[in-house]
């Protein structure tokens, strides 16, 4: 009712700017829903994004609700108990001469500090899961509890930064002076926090109610994998939840009792009345059942302990922590039924004057947690010091071998094949011409200097940008003669248009939002070969007066479709823009003009009636979308165009790779094809975005430097670049996870072999998992716990010079015929040297193609042997004296020689070293492939061209 008076007592100007202030926000807000509803809608995926707000709403009433009608209880009981007053004859008679004015001011300032903690704990939490909402599902930090350590981190931190401090003080002072009315602030602000937080979490909750089976267990507690990746992390959830409750509504309540009926002012607290003691007790019953569920939930966790001699519960741990842990749960949980009995049982007079319940409480729970001191932290030191270390290996091997098998689980690595491969260093001319579908493909353009030259030579005007370049194979027609399409690896970037980049007096609303709309356009390059004078050279480039990209040989044009490159969503696409409309949009230009065109395709959301403008116009803030007369009845809006923000805005739970890649093709069926080679409406240009399901929950998996120990590519993306259409396709079945993420969203996601086979033909195992793979394989490719423990066998990426700086060599894509394989295959490669030592000791392959696709091979070099690393082979090159001199000579006369990436290319039984030397001009940087460096085990040579070059070291 006092929310009323204030109401009632406001200024009629000031309740009607109050009620104008919330429509306004009621109004933005439904827009808002309306606007996002429709693009969703137009998705296809407007049952997927409402179940998910549904849910996210749910939560955060719930959770806020509750919060809040705990709260409230705490302070109607509060208000009904604080004005009870003393018995005198009793006081009187009692020996207990109650708190000192001193003693209660620290009492009651400790109280309000826990209260402002407490705050600031619960807002932290929310605040950083707001900042991560959209990939809270993998990164977001492990829940911190409020304990004793994190009420000291967080004191230190207010103390230390004063934007903290002041309104800490005020607070203080403010509990001091009208302490309920400080519970009551506290309470709304972390029922909403406590709320925002469920609502953030909703992944968390979701996967732990539709939780998949799996049929693996962990060692220790013999649980499913599923219960420590789903339901762990909601049990988390709870506790984090149920201990703020019970804290805040202790402390609240006691602070309350402590300064009620003026104590403070008359300077001595006289203790609790038995009503009031009761109340307490039954809210510190509430505190001990959390710290029972804690401790509980601590022994799960111990799991991920980094105590032991490896990752996971080490024989501390499972001997000493897990035995303490139960007995400390067990005990917390006697204590708080304990103090419920006490709560609730009868007895004594209501008005008799006892003893303040914070000197036994207190004394109690300090001796408590003296006992967790030692339980958790003394007598553990002392077993790992008297018992373990002396013994260690013996004692920890065991464990240590849960740790090897479930990180390699984690990661992925345990069906990685091993083989060993033994380098016969024999390759000649005849090989080299067995293997000509390997050696046609080497790479010798990198993405970095052919984007530098693309964007010199190719971007044709200011707003055009490419933004990446992609390697990708393609099977591609050359010569009249082939009556077979030969695989090329080749190199692919998108022609986009970048808006920041159009000249600052042409930035108007019209030319933003209606002329440009859209790139135009790719390059296509091979990798291995340049032009006479060392620039790249194109099998696509260019637009034509037509509109067409020209292609050279012109047999291309029968395998790879060149209809309708327009690039509505990419990379650059961050501006919203309107199509159709009544103003051209520009296409592309042509001499000193420009071509142009309306957008004919499906994307977007019909924007032709006057209530959606209004909606669009409120969601933009862009008012001149009301005003404006070039739209047209079949007007669309294309919004959230960059495509990395496109998929994330449908699946946030999924976290998505660094690189999407361009992948031209038609989707159609041979005979759809056959009947029409251009179909209108057809879109040939699509972006790839592979997608992952991770985890920090799995058992004894070591997340190393990551934020995850569980790992898998479960998803491929496919986004048309035209018309923006999202498809989720599935590529590991079997991943626990993603089985999970289907049964929430059953309507999502494709099987893999819905994909169109020509799409499905350039799909490529990820170089970010790769890398991340690859990390973990440093250590955890030995398999012995012995030798794990010993760290005999650790491995390290090597490294090459690239731009005269040495730099780790980078996973990199190749086609050639493995030892295992039949036929030639693009595959993704990185080497292996042993830590301190320059030598080859491995190599990792991820193959790409049909049924093998995701398949690991790991070939193992002799350690007798010496196979040189790409250290040894940048010494090797930077020591020849012919080389070595022509590089000199070269940064002599105004320019500058840039050594390339060095790539080992497995032949056979061999090995084949190739780096590409590029220059530049001190002036202009326009690379232009210089020389190609071969070596094999013995010799190097320095040519032109990479056929000089093997025909020189290879002679027939």
């Amino acid at each position: 009712m006092p929310s009323l008076s204030v109401v009632q007592f406001m200024p009629r100007w000031l309740r009607w700017l109050s009620g104008l202030v919330l429509a306004i926000a009621l109004g933005v807000g439904l827009c808002r829903l309306i606007a996002e509803s429709l693009w969703f809608d137009q998705l296809g995926y407007l049952a997927v994004v409402w179940q998910r707000w549904s849910v996210q709403a749910l939560l955060f009433l719930a959770v806020a609700g509750a919060s809040a009608l705990f709260y409230g209880w705490q302070q109607h009981w509060l208000l009904r108990q604080r004005t009870v007053t003393l018995d005198p004859i009793l006081t009187a008679q009692s020996t207990y001469r109650g708190l000192g004015l001193w003693r209660l001011l620290l009492c009651a300032s400790g109280l309000i500090w826990l209260l402002i903690v407490a705050t600031y704990h619960i807002g932290a939490i929310a605040l950083q899961l707001w900042q991560q909402r959209s990939e809270i599902t993998f990164n977001s930090p492990l829940l911190p509890q409020l304990s004793v350590w994190r009420v000291a981190e967080l004191s230190l931190l207010v103390v230390q930064n004063p934007w903290l401090l002041v309104p800490s003080l005020a607070a203080l002072l403010l509990g001091l002076w009208l302490p309920l009315r400080l519970f009551q602030g506290v309470a709304i602000l972390l029922s909403v926090a406590m709320g925002a937080i469920a609502c953030l979490s909703w992944p968390v909750v979701l996967k732990g109610l539709f939780a998949a089976s799996d049929p693996h267990t962990e060692p220790l507690f013999r649980h499913s994998i599923s219960f420590y990746l789903f339901e762990i992390p909601l049990w988390e959830l709870l506790r984090l939840w149920l201990v703020n409750l019970s804290v805040v509504g202790l402390g609240g309540t006691a602070l309350g009792y402590l300064l009620a009926n003026e104590s403070l002012s008359h300077g001595k607290f006289l203790g609790f009345v038995r009503s009031q003691r009761r109340h307490l007790q039954g809210l510190s019953a509430f505190v001990f059942a959390t710290v029972a569920f804690s401790f509980w939930l601590e022994r799960y966790k111990l799991l991920y302990s980094t105590n032991g001699a490896a990752f996971g519960a080490g024989y501390t741990d499972v001997t000493v922590r897990l035995p303490l842990y139960g007995w400390l749960s067990a005990s917390a949980f006697g204590v708080a039924c304990l103090l419920a009995w006490s709560a609730i049982r009868r007895g004594g007079e209501g008005q008799r004057r006892l003893g303040p319940i914070a000197p036994g409480l207190f004394g109690f729970t300090l001796g408590y947690l003296v006992v967790i001191l030692i339980a958790d932290w003394l007598l553990p030191t002392a077993i790992e010091a008297a018992i373990v270390q002396p013994n260690q290996l013996q004692r920890e091997l065991p464990y240590i071998q849960r740790t090897i098998t479930h990180t390699r689980e984690g990661f992925n690595l345990e069906k990685m094949r091993v083989e060993p491969f033994q380098p016969e260093n024999n390759l000649n001319a005849e090989i080299i011409a067995a293997n000509a579908a390997t050696t046609r493909n080497i790479r010798l353009w990198d993405t970095r200097p052919l984007l530098e030259t693309n964007r010199q030579l190719q971007q044709l005007r200011s707003y055009y940008r490419f933004p990446a370049a992609f390697l990708d194979r393609y099977y591609l027609k050359l010569s009249p003669e082939q009556d077979q399409s030969e695989i090329r690896q080749v190199l692919i970037a998108a022609r986009e248009v970048d808006y920041s980049a159009v000249q600052r007096f042409a930035r108007t609303w019209i030319n933003e939002h209606l002329v440009f709309t859209h790139g135009y356009g790719f390059t296509m390059s091979p990798v291995n070969t340049a032009e006479a004078n060392g620039l790249p050279k194109y099998f696509v480039r260019d637009i034509g007066d037509t509109g067409e990209l020209l292609v050279d040989p012109p047999q291309i044009r029968e395998s790879i479709p060149f209809f309708y490159p327009r690039i509505y969503y990419g990379e650059l696409t961050h501006t919203y823009v309107f199509a159709p409309s009544a103003v051209p949009e520009l296409d592309f230009p042509r001499g000193a003009e420009n071509v142009y065109n309306h957008y004919d395709g499906t994307g977007g959301v019909p924007i032709a009636s006057w209530w959606r403008r209004l909606v669009y116009g409120v969601y933009f803030g862009d008012w001149q979308l009301l005003l404006t007369p070039n739209l047209r009845p079949d007007s669309r809006v294309l919004f959230r165009r960059l495509i990395q923000e496109r998929v994330r805005a449908i699946a946030p739970f999924l976290r998505f790779d660094s690189e999407p890649y361009l992948v031209v093709a038609d989707p159609r069926s041979e005979q759809d094809i056959a009947a029409s080679p251009s179909a209108t409406g057809v879109s040939y240009l699509y972006w790839i975005i592979d997608a992952y399901t991770v985890s920090r929950y799995y058992p004894y998996g070591d997340p190393g430097e990551h934020s995850f120990n569980y790992i898998r590519n479960s998803v491929k993306v496919v986004v048309d670049a035209y018309n923006g259409d999202v498809t989720f396709y599935v590529v590991e079945p079997d991943d626990v996870i993603i089985r999970t993420w289907q049964r929430v969203f059953p309507t999502l996601f494709h099987p893999l072999s819905a994909m169109p086979h020509r799409l499905y033909r350039h799909i490529r195992y990820p170089i970010d998992l790769m890398q991340v793979q690859s990390e973990q394989l440093l250590k955890y490719h030995m398999t012995d716990p012995v030798v794990f423990y010993n760290r005999e066998d650790l491995w390290q990426i090597p490294k090459e010079i690239y731009r005269e700086k040495p730099q780790a060599v980078a996973p990199y894509y190749l086609i050639t015929k493995l030892p295992i394989g039949y036929t030639e295959e693009f595959i993704l490669l990185v080497p292996f040297t042993p830590v301190n030592r320059p030598n080859l000791i491995g190599w990792l392959a991820a193959r790409s193609d049909g049924q093998n696709y995701g398949k690991l091979l790991l070939y193992v070099f002799p350690k007798q042997e010496l196979v040189f690393g790409p250290e040894q082979m940048e010494a090797r090159i930077n020591q020849d004296p012919m080389i070595s001199q022509q590089i000199s000579l070269w940064n002599r006369q105004g320019s500058r020689s840039v050594q390339g990436n060095l790539l080992i290319i497995p032949i056979e039984r061999s090995l084949l070293y190739v780096e590409p030397i590029y220059l530049e001009a001190d002036q202009n940087q326009l690379p232009t492939l210089a020389r190609v460096i071969v070596m094999d085990n013995q010799r190097i040579v320095m040519a032109p061209t990479l056929e000089e070059a093997l025909q020189k070291l290879f002679p027939d």
